[in-house]
Order: C-alpha cells, then structure tokens, then sequence
C-alpha cells in the first residue's frame, strides 16, 4: 500500500500508514497447479519438484520455503497476489500486512 493523502474537515492532511506487503507459500498444501504462476510470474515460480515458490527479485525463495521464506511484494503486484491467493485450489498462498512506522 502507498503512502496516500487525503484532506479531512479543517483542511488537515492525514497520511495512510504504509505497510509491508509480503506473500508466502505453505509448499504441503500447494497442488502445482501454476494459477499463481499465470495470474504474477513476477511473484510466483513452479519449481522442479512441480511446487509453487515465491520469488523476490526473480529469485525462488525455496530454502527453506514456507513462512520462512517471504517475499516483498512491489505495490504495482499487490492486487495480482491477492487475486492469485483468491484463486488458489490448494489455498496455499498466505498474505502477511505488516504496518511500518
């Protein structure tokens, strides 16, 4: 999410908390399907063993993978990994929202 503004009664400027944007994948619970893979192949990867991994920077997070392995997620991705994880026959795909200060 980007840093919004928005003018309120009084003509203050409230700012929108940013937040870290990060996707992982539970690898027990994929199907290896590929949605993911089609939806944001800037996000997702299928790898040899036929499993979804995150990437970062076109690298798979695959060691070890799981929660373990998160991926920030640029903003222009953000609604893509959403509808992936909407998608997602094995409901594998986690989102994690994290505020920063």
């Amino acid at each position: 999410m980007s840093m919004q503004e928005s003018s309120s009664q009084g003509g203050v400027v409230e700012l929108a908390t940013r937040t870290a944007f990060r996707v992982w994948i539970d690898q027990d619970l994929c199907t290896g399907d590929g949605l993911c893979v089609d939806v944001v192949p800037e996000v997702f990867t299928l790898l040899e063993d036929g499993i979804a991994y995150v990437c970062e920077n076109g690298a798979a997070l695959n060691d070890p993978g799981m929660a373990e392995s998160q991926a920030a997620v640029p903003d222009e991705h953000e609604k893509a990994v959403v509808r992936a994880a909407l998608i997602c026959p094995g409901e594998c795909i986690f989102i994690e929202n994290e505020s920063l200060a």
